[in-house]
């Protein structure tokens, strides 16, 4: 596997370069592992609800979660909320700047901003001063959908053109307030727009962490190929310091899509990884519902470990023998190998019993 860690050849990769900062103990940029990020979809005004999520969020890996602070009423709410929580909190603001400042009081780890909704440049200095005084950082976040109208309307620009341009007018302004914790984003609902704008933003800028991401990617089948489409190019250039794969789906969903883009780019690994074919006429077991029952029963398994169901001859005992663990099938039965040797010949019917049987006594005690 090509680690796409480290470009192995003395040359740092793009995110080695960026600047790290932290959200609460998670550090992002400078070389740290690309973050995995998601957001609540609970009312924040609702602080049990929404610690229930962040807590299914981060059985499943979420590393930072961000909330939505719509109104001076959810403020009470995100201060339980930041006190309680097991991840580090970002609150996420548009248009009411005096939010932004009150989060930054009340225990939030990070800010989210579109500069080009909150107003004023006064408004937006006064953001920055508040993050300044608590120390947390803040990721401006461009979309397409809220562009500053003047850069807007030019015909000149194209999409991209209009993100990048947005996006480092306001990273320089923070600069020049002498702001630098600061992670950029600028998401659209294009894959090669995505694509672009990241390579330049992270050519012109390359000491400012990104966040990758396709805004409105859409629901789970047509959101994950999206965001995998736009983030395994980027990621595997080197670009992006921490993520989140937006989908129209309980944020539940987007958390294993991740960390599973990671796992096949060999960038990190959380869960076991499962390697099984495709099936064909040699295959003389019901390989697919075995595959399928294998890949739910992993779901409670944290062990980083790599395990092969295979249907026939041609290529399942290869294949078995370079995972961790497998099965290599034949008529109604199932050879289990383990750690490269043959453990034993099973009947179909017990493949996945055994299967997990060696799984739990060797890879989690």
């Amino acid at each position: 596997m090509i680690d796409l860690r480290s470009s192995g050849a003395g040359t740092p990769l793009p995110r080695e370069l960026t600047h790290q900062v932290h959200v609460g103990n998670v550090a992002v940029g400078g070389g740290a592992p690309v973050s995995v990020q998601s957001m609540c979809t609970t009312k924040t005004t609702d602080p049990a609800s929404t610690l229930a999520q962040i807590g299914e969020l981060a059985d499943l890996g979420c590393e930072i979660i961000r909330v939505a602070i719509p109104h001076a009423d959810a403020l009470d709410g995100f201060q339980e909320i930041c006190a309680e929580s097991p991840l580090p909190v970002v609150a996420d603001i548009h248009f009411d700047h005096t939010l932004a400042i009150e989060a930054a009081r009340r225990g939030a780890s990070g800010l989210r901003i579109n500069p080009g909704n909150v107003g004023s440049f006064d408004r937006v200095d006064a953001v920055i001063d508040a993050a300044g005084e608590v120390g947390i950082p803040i990721r401006i976040g461009v979309n397409a959908g809220s562009l500053d109208k003047s850069i807007d309307a030019r015909d000149d620009l194209t999409q991209p053109e209009k993100l990048v341009q947005s996006a480092v007018s306001f990273v320089r302004h923070f600069e020049e307030r002498g702001f630098g914790d600061i992670v950029l984003s600028a998401k659209v609902h294009d894959v090669a727009a995505t694509i672009l704008t990241n390579r330049e933003l992270s050519r012109l800028l390359p000491h400012v962490p990104l966040h990758l991401g396709v805004t409105e990617a859409g629901t789970v089948r047509q959101g994950t190929v999206k965001n995998v489409s736009a983030l395994s190019v980027l990621l595997s250039e080197g670009i992006g310091d921490t993520m989140r794969l937006s989908l129209t789906a309980p944020p539940s969903e987007e958390v294993p899509v991740a960390w599973e883009l990671l796992q096949v780019l060999g960038m990190r690994r959380r869960t076991p990884e499962l390697v099984s074919c495709p099936t064909c006429g040699r295959c003389q077991v019901n390989l697919i519902e075995i595959a399928g029952e294998v890949e739910r029963r992993l779901q409670s398994v944290r062990a980083p470990i790599s395990v092969a169901v295979m249907g026939c001859v041609v290529n399942g005992p290869g294949e078995a023998r370079g995972a961790d663990i497998g099965v290599a099938c034949g008529k109604g039965t199932g050879l289990l190998i383990a750690g490269g040797e043959t453990l034993r010949k099973v009947p179909e019917d017990l493949i996945v019993d055994e299967l997990f049987h060696e799984i739990h006594e060797r890879f989690e005690k």
